[in-house]
């Protein structure tokens, strides 16, 4: 794609220009194309998508760079919309990721249903702003029946109580974010606010400052505890609230990957011996990033009730796993949480970028009400005053419709295939000499690593410092595998480090894969190995060329 020029154009910026754009297209050619293209774009890229299995062009970013460096608005209108839904089309989609790709297993971002893009299309269109009942209406009312769904689904309360709450103007059972980060942060940002109530001269901590907070309750730090696989959103939501990012207490994982619990409750008694440390939450994984681990939920519940913290549950990415009746016993004690993070954009499969966050407490979110005379005034029962985010498009409608046109059956049977074919990918794996399973998967996420023969030899009887050093060279052979595959643009799988010994300080390079597409199987998932053995034998190839 040549770089755009500035160069005169027909079209010109006017009133009667802006007329047309604003109701009609311009003509009736024109609305012919457009109704072309809105037909590929409705339907998922399809042409795009069906004539390209892989995931990329095989271009470097470094090339793609230097064709994007015209930094001039243009004063005049350059094209039609027509003709730049067809560039969009022509020369961005087949450079862009194709993630629909059933061969995209690197990431948690996926396919999304077709039906998805017309339930966006149709929010766009509606451009309901669910900050307050006046820009949105039912779309309100219908948020909260979508929340006492999804807090039903989660906490599983008696019928009396959804009852009472679904419609109640007084009390919210949860919000819809922009995504997991600011659904973490609203959690503790509510958590963080209840551990301090009024005292003496000191009113909150939201209107008097963490200092007051501190000075009132005579403390000199506020920490959370959480394990090593935390999300990197709770790093941002204590520097956000003031309380320190270094202040997240990263708590080793046993030999499962998920929380220790000896370390943990060890940990807790000592911050509690402290009086100048407050614990302001206990953070249990419901599916980590990393590795798709849950940690153990009804033990930590057990932690936080009998020291009064607070229990957020991460599940942006296992949440959803609650409607499989197959796999949902994996998130037992998650209805004991305080707080539980979902995305929709992840496992509920819409479109970018939607999170939700729940409260066990329906009076939770008075913690963070904030009112605006020309919105969200006092008294008022809009939505808007109980979230993070002012202006918010209405998710709820997309995730509502989406849940009927699937049903929790539709959704668990996606869900169940990715957990399953997760598990045969992870046999697979084990059967091929050249690759070692790192971590086996709980849900849908596995790690693993190339591990060529004679490495393997030498790391049964390697001492640590030994260890350290092949570790290093296996470092360097998996992140060129990565980088040549991700490059070549057939298939993707992403990398992360991880500690593959546990008397081992050194996190080595691991492949992570993420098991999300329906499409993908096991035939893609040899090919994807396949293509990683092949280069690697490349590799291998090129260093005995050089030695000789």
């Amino acid at each position: 794609m040549a770089p755009q020029e500035n160069k005169p154009s027909s079209l010109v910026a006017d009133w009667s220009t802006l007329h047309r754009v604003f109701i009609r297209p311009e003509d009736e050619s024109s609305r012919k194309t457009l109704v072309k293209y809105m037909e590929q774009i409705l339907f998922g890229l399809h042409d795009f998508l069906n004539k390209h299995v892989g995931v990329t062009e095989e271009i470097s970013l470094v090339k793609l760079a230097e064709e994007y460096t015209d930094t001039k608005i243009n004063k005049d209108p350059k094209k039609k919309l027509a003709d730049v839904i067809k560039d969009i089309i022509d020369e961005i989609a087949p450079r862009a990721v194709n993630v629909a790709s059933p061969y995209f297993i690197g990431h948690m971002t996926s396919a999304i249903p077709f039906f998805m893009v017309h339930l966006k299309a149709i929010t766009a269109a509606l451009n309901q702003n669910v900050i307050k009942l006046e820009t949105s209406k039912v779309l309100s009312v219908l948020e909260k029946q979508i929340l006492a769904k999804m807090h039903r689904m989660i906490f599983d309360f008696k019928n009396e109580f959804y009852l009472e709450h679904v419609q109640n103007t007084e009390t919210c059972l949860g919000i819809f974010t922009t995504g997991g980060t600011t659904a973490n942060l609203t959690a503790l940002w509510v958590a963080r606010n209840k551990c301090f109530p009024p005292k003496d001269d000191f009113e909150s901590i939201e209107k008097n400052g963490y200092f007051e907070a501190m000075k009132a309750y005579n403390l000199e730090k506020t920490v959370i505890l959480v394990s090593k696989r935390g999300h990197f959103s709770l790093r941002k939501a204590l520097g956000i609230l003031g309380l320190g990012n270094q202040n997240i207490i990263p708590i080793d994982v046993d030999s499962n990957r998920s929380i220790d619990l000896i370390k943990l409750e060890e940990k807790t008694k000592e911050l509690q011996a402290d009086k100048k440390t407050k614990i302001l939450a206990i953070i249990g994984i419901a599916g980590a990033t990393e590795t798709g681990i849950i940690d153990p939920l009804p033990e930590l519940a057990d932690i936080c009730e009998t020291h009064g913290i607070h229990f957020h549950v991460d599940a942006a990415w296992g949440g959803p796993v609650l409607l499989s009746d197959k796999y949902s016993h994996l998130l037992k004690g998650i209805e004991r949480a305080d707080s539980v993070t979902i995305d929709c954009h992840k496992q509920f499969y819409m479109p970018m970028s939607s999170g939700m966050v729940y409260f066990k407490n329906p009076k939770a979110l008075d913690q963070i009400v904030y009112h605006a005379r020309y919105v969200n005034r006092p008294g008022s029962v809009d939505l808007g005053i109980k979230t993070l985010e002012g202006s918010r498009e209405a998710n709820s409608l997309i995730l509502d419709s989406a849940l009927k046109i699937m049903g929790s059956k539709g959704y668990s049977l996606m869900i169940e295939h990715g957990i399953e074919t997760a598990m045969q990918f992870a046999k697979m794996i084990k059967e091929r000499d050249l690759f070692q399973l790192v971590t086996t998967p709980q849900l849908n996420i596995l790690t693993y690593r190339v591990v060529p023969k004679d490495i393997q030899e030498k790391l049964k009887t390697a001492d640590r410092k030994e260890r350290q050093k092949l570790d290093t060279v296996l470092d360097d052979i998996n992140i060129q595998i990565q980088r040549i595959q991700r490059e070549a643009g057939k298939s993707f799988v992403s990398r992360t480090r991880l500690k593959t010994s546990s008397d081992d300080d050194h996190n080595t390079v691991v492949l992570r894969s993420v098991i999300m597409n329906p499409m993908t199987n096991v035939d893609i998932l040899d090919e994807i190995l396949d293509e990683q053995e092949s280069i690697f034998n490349d590799l291998e190839t090129q260093q005995m060329i050089k030695k000789t």
